[in-house]
C-alpha cells in the first residue's frame, strides 16, 4: 500500500482531527454506494479506509512514523536482534481483510524455537507459553492478529480469512454488532505447547472502519439526513439509509433542522441482550443551491407582513 499520508492528502504533522476530516471528505467521494459496480472506485475506497485505520490509531501511527511497521501495518523485521522482534507482533490485514503470517511472539517465541530453559506459566496458564526443551512443560503462546472490517459489515456480521502461524488459513466469524477493537479468541489456534500441553489461542482484534455518515453510540446508529424546504414545510415520505438497507421514513409537515426521528430496531445487535438498538435520524433542512429566484421573491413578499424571531426564542437575544 502507498504511504497512508499521501493517500489521505496529508503531511506527517497532521492532527487527529485533520485525519478524520480528510477521511470523511474522501469517503464521501469514493464510497462504493455512490458508484455501484465501479471496481476501481471500490479499490480506491479500500485504500482510503486502510490508510485511515492505521493513522487514526495513535499507537499504530507512532509505530509507522518510527518505521517499526509498514503502511499495511505489518512488522518491519530487522533481523533477530531488531526492535521489531522485541515484543509480540501482529499479522495485520489490509482493507480486503486477508491476514498474513507474521506471527513472531517475542522472547517466548524464541524460547519455543531454540529450546531455551526458561519456564513460564503451566497447565491452564496465561497467554505466554513456556520454553520448549530442557524437559519443561507449558501451554503454547497466544498469537495476535488484526483484521479491518467496514462499518456496515461489522454491524451485520461477516467473515474474515486469516493465515495462521502453521500455514493454514481459517475463516473468522465476526458477530453482528462487533465493536471497534473487539477481540475474538480462537481456541487452540496459537503456538503448540511444550511437553504435551495444549496450544495457545489466536487473538483476533477487529478494527471497524469509520463510515462517512453513520456513527454508533452503544447499540444505536445516528445519521444526519438532508431534506428539502418543501419536504420540511409540507411533509413527505423519504428513503433513508440504515445498516440493513434503505427504508421509508415519514416526515410530518413543519419539520425543522434538528428534528430527530427514531427507527426502532434499525441499530446494531447487542451481543449481551441479543436485542438490536435503534437508528436516530436527525433532519437538516437544505435550501436550493443555487438560490431559486421565485422562492426569493416569495420570501421577500412574505416577510413584509410576517416575521418570527428564532434567536429570541432560543435565548440568544
Amino acid at each position: 500500500m502507498r504511504d497512508p499520508y499521501q493517500i489521505l492528502g496529508l503531511t506527517r504533522s497532521a492532527s487527529a482531527d485533520d485525519i478524520k476530516k480528510a477521511y470523511r471528505k474522501l469517503a464521501k467521494e469514493f464510497h462504493p454506494d455512490l458508484k455501484p459496480g465501479n471496481a476501481a472506485n471500490e479499490e480506491r475506497f479500500k485504500e482510503i479506509s486502510a490508510a485511515y485505520t492505521l493513522l487514526s490509531d495513535s499507537d499504530k501511527r507512532a509505530r509507522f512514523d518510527r518505521g517499526e511497521i509498514d503502511s499495511s501495518g505489518q512488522e518491519r523485521h530487522h533481523g533477530f536482534g531488531g526492535r521489531a522482534n522485541a515484543g509480540r507482533s501482529r499479522a495485520y490485514s489490509g482493507a480486503g481483510g486477508a491476514g498474513d503470517d507474521s506471527f513472531f511472539g517475542g522472547e517466548d517465541w524464541f524460547s519455543d524455537l531454540f529450546g531455551g530453559g526458561r519456564k513460564r506459566g503451566g497447565p491452564g496458564g496465561g497467554a505466554a507459553g513456556g520454553a520448549a526443551g530442557g524437559g519443561s512443560r507449558s501451554r503454547g503462546s497466544d498469537i495476535n492478529y488484526s483484521v479491518s472490517v467496514p462499518f456496515v459489515e461489522a454491524a451485520q456480521g461477516t467473515k474474515r480469512r486469516i493465515s495462521l502461524s502453521n500455514g493454514k488459513s481459517i475463516d473468522v466469524a465476526v458477530p453482528p454488532g462487533t465493536e471497534d477493537q473487539a477481540k475474538l479468541r480462537l481456541k487452540g489456534q496459537g503456538l503448540p505447547g511444550a511437553g504435551g500441553f495444549g496450544a495457545g489461542d489466536a487473538i483476533v482484534e477487529v478494527h471497524v472502519e469509520a463510515h462517512p455518515f453513520f456513527t454508533r453510540q452503544g447499540s444505536d446508529i445516528h445519521v444526519e439526513v438532508p431534506i428539502t424546504l418543501n419536504e420540511a414545510v409540507l411533509g413527505a415520505t423519504i428513503r433513508v439509509p440504515t445498516v440493513s438497507g434503505p427504508v421509508a421514513l415519514k416526515i410530518q409537515p413543519g419539520a425543522n433542522t434538528g428534528s430527530t426521528l427514531r427507527l426502532r430496531g434499525k441499530g446494531v445487535m447487542n451481543q449481551a441482550t441479543k436485542q438490536a438498538g435503534d437508528q436516530y435520524v436527525k433532519l437538516k433542512v437544505v435550501l436550493p443551491d443555487p438560490p431559486d429566484a421565485e422562492l426569493v421573491k416569495f420570501m421577500e413578499e412574505w416577510s413584509r407582513t410576517r416575521s418570527y424571531d428564532v434567536r429570541k426564542k432560543a435565548g440568544l437575544e
